[in-house]
């Protein structure tokens, strides 16, 4: 007779351990060590099967390559990032902070859908069928073909599969839907496995396409055990600022597709809208040319989009000036502040510094460290760099300009929108760059530089 031996395993990354613990040992997590029995001795043998002829293991070369088919969903940002559209039988996972806009993109993708006629069944485990009519009838997405349920029970979820036997499934939210043959709560690492593989599975067997809303926790991450975005096929992130109308769809997991494609849309009163040519979102509309303002090119995803990066510096009366920033990174700027006394000798000591980028969008990339500091300088001097140019390239400590990442596709955006000059690692040095930015700067020579 077979023993069987206490074993705590950890459902997120799979960590073993002989006694309970409140939090992994492997990936740090709290609460996700829980009880596992293995059989030991003779039951725990697999007995070895043949293979049928079918299934019997064949050369590479002997198997025939078949193209996964895409089908559109009617909106070509979302398009994008899929790679072409929705594969039928694929699980795709979207996930995003409250409020951002997820179940009104996938209730636009649902309308789509429904309008070239296919059966559309939208389950809502967080709002009644009211509440999703209402939002519905506001961004103009009613079709007859588009199905609604509110359920939070795995089983009557599946009831309505077998019933309707729709094209397309919406399940929203995952982490609230519950199987009775699970211990735990909803949205528990069990409840979660139970369902996620549920309805893959249902989605294989019937190619059923299947479009899951996922939560996300404090640090952005996925709610719910890792092994979630392990079963999906195409893991998408939804991101956006409440407080500004844009939004970025990215592709953290695509087996079907790219991973490095990038959707925008904007938030509108009737609904989300597409906005397949960004550029002008992150430029000021002011036509004179204003000091502490620069231009750089950022990539994002595949897109090379212009963003305004503006600075402003003030005397400071704390004897601890401050240093605001928003959208770019606090850390980046404060060497970019440290490079810029050091090398090209302005001073900030006594200042108060403040930089932001245009249109709430978040640059991090080392290729905007350039612009950062070509709009220090000129808000440092009062004196406006000319609205015709854009700057691109990474800052060394050093004071040497590196050339950025994908530089021919950025420097093609920048003629493309009307950028005669684009100052980037050709100037060599930072003191140079700035020196071109702004002829007319008071930049002291070498022989006036004091001495540290």
């Amino acid at each position: 007779m077979a023993r069987s031996v206490t074993n705590y395993q950890c459902t997120e990354c799979g960590w073993n351990t002989i006694k309970w613990v409140g939090r992994c040992g492997e990936c740090q997590a709290w609460g996700t060590v829980i009880e596992k029995a293995e059989p030991q001795g003779l039951s725990k043998r697999v007995t070895p099967i043949r293979p049928t002829p079918q299934r019997t293991a064949r050369p590479i070369t002997d198997i025939e390559s078949a193209e996964a088919a895409h089908r559109p969903t009617g909106i070509a940002e979302f398009d994008r990032v899929l790679g072409g559209g929705i594969v039928d039988g694929s699980t795709i996972l979207l996930s995003g902070e409250p409020g951002v806009g997820k179940s009104t993109l996938l209730l636009e993708v649902a309308s789509k859908a429904a309008r070239q006629g296919l059966r559309v069944l939208y389950v809502s485990a967080e709002e009644s069928v009211s509440q999703v009519r209402l939002r519905a009838g506001r961004t103009g997405a009613l079709s007859d073909q588009l199905h609604l349920a509110a359920e939070t029970d795995l089983a009557t979820i599946l009831g309505h599969i077998d019933d309707l036997e729709p094209n397309l499934l919406i399940v929203d939210s995952v982490q609230t839907v519950s199987s009775s043959l699970s211990d735990g709560f909803a949205g528990g690492p069990s409840q979660v496995r139970e369902v996620a593989g549920t309805l893959i599975r249902v989605a294989k067997d019937r190619e059923l396409p299947v479009l899951l809303v996922g939560h996300v926790t404090k640090d952005g991450s996925i709610a719910g055990p890792r092994l979630l975005e392990h079963l999906v096929d195409v893991v998408c992130q939804f991101e956006g600022d409440r407080q500004t109308a844009l939004r970025f769809i990215r592709t953290l997991k695509n087996r079907f597709g790219p991973t490095d494609e990038v959707g925008c849309f904007e938030m509108t009163g009737e609904g989300i809208a597409e906005v397949p040519d960004p550029s002008a979102l992150f430029l000021s509309r002011n036509s004179q040319s204003v000091s502490g303002t620069c231009v750089t090119i950022a990539i994002e995803g595949r897109r090379a989009l212009p963003v305004e990066i503006q600075a402003l510096i003030v005397p400071s009366s704390s004897p601890q000036p401050r240093r605001v920033v928003s959208g770019v990174d606090s850390a980046r700027v404060a060497m970019l502040l440290a490079v810029l006394e050091r090398r090209a000798r302005l001073g900030f000591g006594d200042k108060d510094v403040y930089v932001s980028t245009v249109g709430g969008i978040r640059v991090v990339e080392p290729g905007a460290d350039l612009a950062i500091a070509l709009a220090l300088a000129s808000a440092h001097h009062d004196r406006p760099i000319s609205s015709r140019t854009a700057a691109l390239g990474e800052v060394s400590l050093a004071g040497e300009i590196r050339a950025a990442s994908n530089a021919n596709r950025r420097i093609a955006e920048a003629k493309r929108l009307g950028f005669s000059t684009v100052l980037d690692s050709e100037c060599g040095q930072l003191k140079a760059a700035v020196q071109r930015a702004l002829p007319n700067g008071s930049m002291p020579s070498v022989d006036d530089q004091p001495a540290f």
